[in-house]
């Protein structure tokens, strides 16, 4: 039973992957900011960042800096019986010059266009953290999370979907 577990983890995050990196490739590095992101400000604590949206057949990818680090936001529609907890999967993955932190703690959080909110940890799925959440609704859903480096510190950040 766990064998499979396993087995299955290591196939949705490969699936992840592999439907994000023609998206990551596509977009480069951008040092300007795209659109209107007022409102973001008041979830991070960095005044000095960088966005980056890419939205592609209903796939939702957004980079941010966040205190110095690139935290890449990911909303994909969960597949019809593998939903991890939700309708879609929010993926985040946060680097470092390049490199995806392995030694993080992340709580994710979901305020819904009708106010209500929900908080859920993240499991682990390869350089991803994931958390599935029902974001099937219309209207645009604030995504935040919450994470605790190895140095202790914590970060905070979010992006609207859609």
């Amino acid at each position: 039973m766990m064998k499979q577990r396993k087995q299955f983890m290591a196939a949705f995050a490969l699936t992840g992957l592999l439907a994000v990196a023609p998206i990551t490739f596509a977009a480069g590095d951008h040092d300007h900011d795209h659109g209107d992101h007022s409102g973001d400000h008041k979830m991070h604590n960095s005044a000095d960042h960088k966005d980056h949206d890419a939205t592609t057949d209903g796939m939702f990818l957004k980079k941010k800096e966040i205190d110095g680090y690139t935290v890449t936001f990911h909303v994909m529609k969960a597949k019809p019986g593998k939903e991890m907890g939700g309708t879609h999967d929010f993926m985040i993955k946060v680097e470092q010059d390049g490199n995806a932190l392995s030694n993080i703690a992340m709580n994710t959080k979901v305020k819904h266009p009708s106010g209500k909110s929900e908080t859920k940890k993240t499991m682990k799925m390869g350089d991803w953290m994931m958390a599935g959440y029902d974001l099937g609704h219309a209207g645009k859903h604030q995504l935040m999370i919450l994470f605790k480096t190895a140095d202790g510190k914590k970060h905070k950040g979010g992006v609207y979907y859609p």
